[in-house]
């Protein structure tokens, strides 16, 4: 393929509203281009990486025996009704009338119309199934950014697994797992598998593939000591003793003008530090005023809660919502006699004492406050956010927090969309027994991106072999000298004959243009063929990662590289 032929629209300037570093990568060296919020167009350079991410993803999965189908994107209503994920997915979901008046969805994931298909299935002589498909999922993402890490479309591999019972769920769940850690450490990223939460999917348990990145949106806590790694959303940990408040035999009001927040009753004089506070929050759960309860210096992690409790709808009360119920504005607001109300309460606060919380009544506290004696908990959970340094859950030792991206998730549904769609089959006793499903989804367009946070530096990408969207650039220093481009030719065929993924970049450009360019786009290997080197028989090989250079005898040039290029590959 000559460079002058290629569509490879390169910028010298990072896209104006371009945060992440892929983002401002993919778009100057011509993998990408915007055409509205959230939604990209992949050029040649972009569509190459792709397809040579699918064709490892493609390949991991048939060598674990996964067959491959193609399911549409346009979903009718019913389908989705029948899971109760219609109304459940609300305004994430491309939702729309078509002119029959029937209402119809893009699909951003595929359980159902795979459950759907799996009550074809009859007997357990027919288990277990491994389904999976390479598919366009759509997400009407409120706040898209970062180019292809957040986005409203994006190419999926999903995969589902389908057994009699849970033993063969495990057993195809490990399957799966062994699939994406070779996945993984073909594409070139270093992930960690974390505990995480099902969130909307549903089931029992699930476990995110994390990559270490100040360009993710997630935390992690994980123990160097014992392997516990979780995400946030399901990380837990010892929580050290809490310091103790003054006891007192009843809660005492006490005027706190113009009190707020946990900080400025802190800073009050008289007040409490922080962790003697309680911090009341309010939310709707099922449209009913619930009061979550947690430390003052603690944060709620939304997702514990979500998962924690059975409901159609959960989000924060509105502060008129709250103001009728309670009587005060936040920053005065108690659970102290709240017995009109269903009382949630971090884990922590159980047993504590001499405490400090709003009196529900603006510019007021209680202090003296006895969680067990005063305030009528229902409902004890873990819904704190963990903190770096805090004891292992497991084993005591200290958690590291860190920032990661989500690159794949797995999830164990159990029977949720089988019992949903009808997917039974008879069992080795002759009773119909629903179908325990898996799911495993990998986004493809996800992981170009975080190929991209992981290999890069000052002069552009610094793609890995194996997905690289050429191996080789053959660069012509004076491509109208007939010596140079007839030589430069002679190598990039000899590369072809050989396999090798390579571009012969022909243009008439300055030698520096090219140069910048090939690092730019993040091209393994640059073989440069000048008037000066040929005269000595000789063509540089440049090494795009650690910069190395070294000359090669002309005529085994191509050979040399074709070895370099094999031997990364493996």
């Amino acid at each position: 393929m000559l460079w002058s032929r290629v569509f490879i629209p390169t910028l010298r300037d990072n896209p104006a509203d371009a945060e992440a570093v892929s983002h401002k990568l993919l778009v100057r060296a011509g993998f990408m281009r915007q055409l509205m919020a959230g939604v990209y167009s992949l050029l040649p350079l972009g569509q190459r990486v792709l397809q040579k991410i699918e064709e490892i993803v493609r390949e991991e999965m048939n060598r674990g025996g996964a067959q491959e189908f193609r399911l549409p994107c346009l979903h009718p209503r019913e389908i989705w009704d029948r899971s109760g994920r219609w109304s459940k997915m609300g305004s994430e979901m491309f939702q729309f009338e078509d002119r029959r008046g029937s209402d119809v969805g893009l699909g951003m994931t595929h359980e159902e119309i795979f459950a759907h298909l799996a009550s074809e299935l009859r007997s357990y002589k027919e288990l277990p199934q491994s389904w999976y498909q390479f598919q366009t999922k759509f997400r009407d993402e409120p706040r898209p950014k970062s180019g292809l890490l957040r986005v409203r479309e994006f190419t999926m591999k999903d995969s589902y697994s389908m057994d009699v019972d849970e033993a063969g769920l495990d057993r195809s769940f490990e399957t799966h797992f062994e699939a994406y850690r070779r996945i993984f450490k073909r594409l070139g990223l270093e992930t960690v598998a974390v505990e995480a939460s099902s969130g909307s999917m549903g089931g029992k348990e699930s476990i995110e593939f994390m990559l270490q990145t100040e360009a993710g949106e997630d935390w992690v806590a994980a123990c160097e000591s014992c392997g516990y790694a979780a995400n946030f959303e399901k990380a837990t940990s010892r929580v050290p003793e809490a310091p103790k408040g003054e006891a007192l035999p009843a809660p005492e009001k006490f005027p706190t003008p113009g009190v707020r927040t946990i900080a400025d009753l802190a800073a009050m004089e008289g007040g409490a530090p922080a962790d003697c506070q309680i911090k009341t929050l309010v939310y709707t759960i099922d449209e009913k005023i619930v009061l979550v309860l947690l430390p003052g210096d603690d944060s709620l992690v939304e997702q514990k809660l979500e998962d924690s409790v059975e409901a159609e709808s959960l989000r924060p009360a509105e502060p008129d919502e709250i103001r009728a119920a309670l009587g005060a504005h936040p920053g005065s607001l108690g659970a102290v006699g709240a017995d009109d109300f269903f009382v949630i309460a971090d884990e922590s606060l159980r047993g504590r004492s001499g405490m400090v919380t709003g009196a529900n009544e603006d510019d007021f506290h209680l202090r003296g406050v006895d969680v067990d004696r005063d305030i009528p908990v229902k409902g004890w959970l873990d819904l704190r956010e963990v903190k770096a340094g805090e004891g292992c859950a497991l084993c005591g030792e200290s958690l590291r927090v860190y920032k990661c991206l989500e690159v794949a998730h797995i999830f164990k549904l159990g029977t949720v969309y089988s019992e949903a769609m009808g997917a039974q089959v008879l069992n080795e006793n002759g009773k119909n027994v629903p179908v325990v499903m898996g799911s495993y989804g990998i986004g493809l367009d996800r992981n170009l991106a975080a190929i991209v946070e992981a290999y890069n530096d000052d002069a552009g990408i610094c793609w890995p072999i194996n997905v690289a969207p050429f191996e080789v650039v053959v660069s012509v220093i004076k491509p109208k000298d007939v010596d140079c481009l007839e030589a430069a030719k002679r190598i990039y065929e000899a590369l072809l004959e050989r396999q090798i993924d390579v571009i012969l970049d022909d243009r008439d450009e300055r030698p520096g243009v090219k140069f910048k360019d090939a690092d730019l786009v993040g091209i393994p290997y640059r073989v440069t063929v000048g008037p000066k080197g040929l005269g000595d028989g000789v063509v540089e090989l440049k090494e795009r990662r650690s910069g190395n250079t070294r000359d090669l005898e002309v005529n085994h040039a191509a050979e040399t590289v074709a070895e370099f290029v094999l031997d990364e590959r493996r």
